[in-house]
Formats: structure tokens, sequence, C-alpha cells
């Protein structure tokens, strides 16, 4: 990762001018609250401090050209009109998804020259794809003077990813990477965008959120996503409702004995486990206003039990993660993010941080997996202009 006067020299050897400026867009973290957001319920993210930076300047001759510090290879050149939905490009379909979504909403992009570097784990379940189209929106929104609110530029961003890039998630990536406060988790109504900043102040309470990056994806989580997303509007379909946002937590039994008779018993469970998440987003922002944050591990063992249960995208790693730290004394730990690898979140008190940290790194020895990757969960800022200063 360069700095930014590293970056803007790299930019300027690059391409033979200097920038305009510098963006940063963060990955992000869920605390609570999974597959909810493409059922129209409700999330909780934190940004993290790990970035994807760009530097950028306008064209007005109708290029982009894209270049990433991380990726080998040279830089991919395009024409902005000549940008389609689904025509590959790799990593470079995460910003040119977004131009082309600026354009087809009738934003006068006329190209632009950007050199991407990022901080932010790939694979890793941390949104990096969220923070590259976070990014590069925020950017080419005040190049182009485009007037766009953070809540635009998600959507955007999501668009791109949706439309452009093939993959069918949900809002919440983009929300967290746009719109996050530092010492902040954001509580998402994906339904209407409505969001409140919730303090998330851990090192106040003597506590700690580990990430834990398994550092494995496993290939059954390539259509799981599209597949579950199906079920969940199936269920939502057979039960007479808009979406499962509408299925009030105390109408469950009564809704899944209904299904149980007429829908296949997957459907079942992608239902129990979406509308029982909603409650557990609103279960632990009850607590955090309590000053009670303490008691938020319990439900995110019981977020993870779903998750692995009902919904069915954990794996051995992930559930070796829960499992080890639990034992070692954590509060409470759960998977976050799609599953089939990616990443866990551990929840522990301060003094206790390292000592759970090396019980989930020997227990990925003892069962012969790769070391895993572990830091702390800062809640951070959204994306800005760091350079110049906005």
């Amino acid at each position: 990762m360069t700095d930014d006067a590293e970056l803007t020299a790299s930019f300027t050897e690059l391409y033979g001018t200097g920038p305009e400026g510098i963006w940063a867009a963060p990955g992000r973290v869920n605390l609570i609250g999974e597959y909810t957001d493409f059922n129209g319920g409700f999330v909780m993210p934190l940004a993290l401090p790990h970035t994807a930076r760009a530097a950028v300047a306008r064209r007005t001759d109708g290029r982009l050209r894209l270049h990433s510090t991380d990726v080998p290879g040279g830089v991919v050149s395009l024409r902005v009109d000549e940008l389609a939905p689904h025509s590959g490009h790799g990593w470079a379909a995460y910003p040119a998804g977004v131009v082309w979504a600026l354009r087809e909403a009738g934003h006068p992009v006329t190209g632009a020259d950007i050199q991407l570097t990022s901080t932010v784990p790939v694979g890793a379940g941390l949104s990096s794809s969220a923070a590259l189209e976070v990014v590069t929106a925020l950017a080419l929104n005040d190049l182009f003077e485009l007037g766009l609110s953070t809540q635009e530029v998600a959507l955007l961003g999501q668009r791109a990813e949706n439309a452009f890039v093939g993959v069918p998630c949900g809002v919440m990536d983009q929300m967290a990477s746009a719109c996050c406060i530092e010492g902040h988790a954001l509580h998402l109504d994906t339904r209407d965008l409505t969001l409140r900043q919730v303090p998330f102040d851990l090192a106040a309470h003597g506590l700690r959120l580990l990430v834990v990056d398994t550092r494995v994806k496993h290939a059954l989580g390539d259509g799981a996503y599209a597949e579950r997303r199906a079920g969940c509007e199936a269920g939502a379909r057979a039960l007479g409702i808009d979406t499962l946002r509408d299925l009030p937590f105390e109408g469950l039994d009564t809704a899944l004995a209904t299904l149980a008779a007429s829908e296949d018993e997957s459907v079942v469970r992608y239902v129990r486990h979406v509308v029982s998440d909603n409650h557990r987003v609103e279960r632990i922002i009850a607590l955090l206003d309590a000053g009670d944050v303490r008691a938020a591990g319990p439900v995110l063992n019981e977020g993870h039990v779903s998750l692995r249960d009902d919904l069915r995208v954990s794996c051995p790693e992930l559930d070796l993660v829960v499992s080890a730290a639990n034992e070692a004394g954590a509060l409470g730990a759960r998977m976050t993010g799609g599953g089939f690898g990616g990443s866990a979140i551990v929840l522990v008190e301060e003094a206790m941080a390292d000592t759970v940290a090396k019980a989930v790194s020997e227990a990925f020895t003892a069962a012969g997996h790769a070391t895993p990757g572990i830091f702390p969960a800062v809640p951070s800022a959204g994306g800005r202009r760091i350079a110049p200063a906005a």
C-alpha cells in the first residue's frame, strides 16, 4: 500500500500528468444482519480502517484508463461509450461499471484516468469490490460536480455490481463504504435507506471486535448466494408479501407452518433465518442503546447458528473460529458476509484479545488449515476525499 505522495507519483509516472485529487473508501464488516439486505431488512455494518484509494483526473475524450497497484498487468483502456454489462475486464469491471452506471443515469462523465490501490483484503468477505465502486463514484461525483448524495453514490455502486458485473448483491456493502462514520455502527433499513449512526465505542467498554480472515473461499459459494436469494423471494411470494421484511418476528412460527405445507424445506429455513436475523439486529441495537455491549455476544452466537444451520452458508473453518474463540473466553462470535469462507467476527474483552486470537490460530494449525489473518475491527470513517483536503 502506497501513501498519498507515492500514489500521486505513480499516477503521474503512469499517465504523464498529476491527479486532480485522491479519494478513499473503506471495506466493511457486518456486526449483525446477514442476507437481510435484499429482503428489505435491517443490517448493521461498520467501516474498517482498510480502504481502497483512488488518484483520479478527468478526461474529455471519452477514454477511461484504469490501473491498480495491487494487480499484475498494465493499464486497462476503455471507451466510455462502449461500456457494456457482462463484458469482463476482471477487477476493472468494478470501476468501469460505476462509469457505465453514472452515464446510464444521465450524468455527463466524459472519461477519466484512475490509479487504484487498496488495503482491503480480497476474498475475505470484507467488501473490497464495494470499496472500489464507492471510491470511484465519489471521485467522479466531485470532479464532474454531479451533486450526488452519499446514498445515491452507494446505489450507483450497487447498480454497477448488479447490472454491469452481474453480482446480485444488496445495498449494504456500498452504503457502509459510503455512509459510515468513525466510532459508530450503521443501522440501515434497506427498504427505505433510512439510517442511524449508532455509537459503538468498544474501547470505552474495555472490549475489542476481532476480524478473523480464514483465508479460504469455497467454490460452493459461487451460485449459493443467488440460490438463497431466489429461495427468499419464493418464500415471500408464498406468504403473499412483497419482501420478508414484511413478516414480523411475532408471526414467524405461523408463517413457517404455512410454508412447510407447500414449499421446499430450504425455503422454510431461509425465511426463518432472515426474519430472526432482522430481530437480532433490533435486539443488538437495544443493547447498545442501553450501554450493555457485552450482552451482544450471545446474540452473535445465535446469528452464527442460524447462518450455519438454517441458511447453511458457513464452512468448517468459520465454525472453527467460532468454537475456538468461545472456548477461549470470547463473549460471542459469528461468521460475517456471504460465507463459504471469508471472515468471522469475535467480540472479546480487550484483556483477552491476544489469548483468544492465539487460541484460534492454534486451532487452525491443529486442524491443518492455513494461519488465519486476525486484526481488530475499529469503527472507521466512510468514503471521503483525502487529498487535497475537501
